[in-house]
């Protein structure tokens, strides 16, 4: 295969220990945005690499609002990812998405306010498209790997994401769901918008944990109930990993997703009125425009 896809994935430490993954080796990487939540984990699987990105850091040390997005997209970026694939535990707006399913997020409500949701800026102003936020190739991947281990998926939803760290009240759960939204969590924005600005590929697996507030039986849920679904949901997530990445690494159609050049005409700053300092952090999220 001519083009090299490296395949990044962010999520949470379990879905790290992947059987078969070699070369394992835990690298510290600078990104011109500030520090990223960790040390990157490098490895291969089956001749694909691998780049493991602890999204809360190692132990869930970060909280949603405290993750740097910009040094993680950035640092992925650096290291060659290519694609990003990002798992993340969600709860359920809708009955029929109970616990232990996995939905393949096609939308997002961005209701954050508290973070930096663009690399770009005053000095080098950019627009990119989000209306089709997500990669539509890596989906495709995602739902045949799914089906194949027989996961309970769901291909499309709309994730609403919330700043948090609180749950929402059951007035806005009531309110998310009038809206259409199938999902709510906290930490896919602004991620997918930076991995669309670096011209990344981007998927997303929302893995439900639980119901949110709206519903009747949500009082009733217990910690262990909800850390019994989360441990199945990473042996979930780890057999998606390992049976997506073929998918990934063969895909004849992968040098030409248009994902890769989302940036072409969004620079909109003329080019000698760009501030330097801030081309200079830009170098590998828009290197192949500037």
């Amino acid at each position: 295969m001519s083009y090299n896809v490296a395949l990044g994935i962010i999520g949470g430490s379990g879905v790290y220990d992947i059987d078969g993954l070699q070369n394992k080796e835990w690298r510290a990487v600078e990104s011109s945005f500030g520090q990223p939540s960790d040390e990157l984990l490098f490895g291969e699987f089956n001749g694909l690499q691998l780049v493991f990105l602890p999204r809360h850091g190692r132990g869930h040390v970060l909280s949603p609002s405290d993750i740097n997005y910009r040094a993680n997209i950035d640092a992925l970026k650096r290291s060659g990812v290519t694609d990003v694939l990002a798992i993340s535990a969600v709860g359920s707006l809708r009955e029929d998405l109970a616990p232990g399913t996995f939905v393949i997020v096609d939308q997002f409500i961005d209701r954050t306010f508290n973070r930096q949701k663009s690399f770009f800026g005053s000095g080098c102003v950019a627009h990119v498209s989000m209306a089709h936020p997500v990669c539509g190739r890596l989906g495709d991947h995602l739902q045949e790997a799914a089906k194949g281990l027989n996961l309970s998926v769901a291909r499309g939803g709309t994730y609403l994401v919330m700043e948090g760290p609180q749950f929402s009240s059951l007035a806005e759960s009531e309110l998310y769901r009038s809206w259409g939204c199938d999902v709510i969590g906290m930490t896919n924005m602004p991620e997918a918008k930076l991995a669309r600005e670096a011209e990344l590929c981007y998927a997303s697996v929302a893995m439900v944990t639980d119901y949110d507030c709206w519903h009747p039986d949500h009082d009733h849920v217990t910690v262990d109930q909800i850390i019994g679904v989360l441990s199945s949901n990473a042996d979930k997530g780890r057999a998606l990993v390992k049976a997506v990445s073929p998918r990934v690494q063969n895909d004849s159609h992968a040098k030409g997703c248009s994902c890769r050049t989302s940036l072409s005409y969004a620079l909109i700053t003329a080019p000698d009125q760009r501030d330097p300092e801030l081309l200079k952090q830009l170098s590998a999220v828009a290197g192949r425009v500037l």
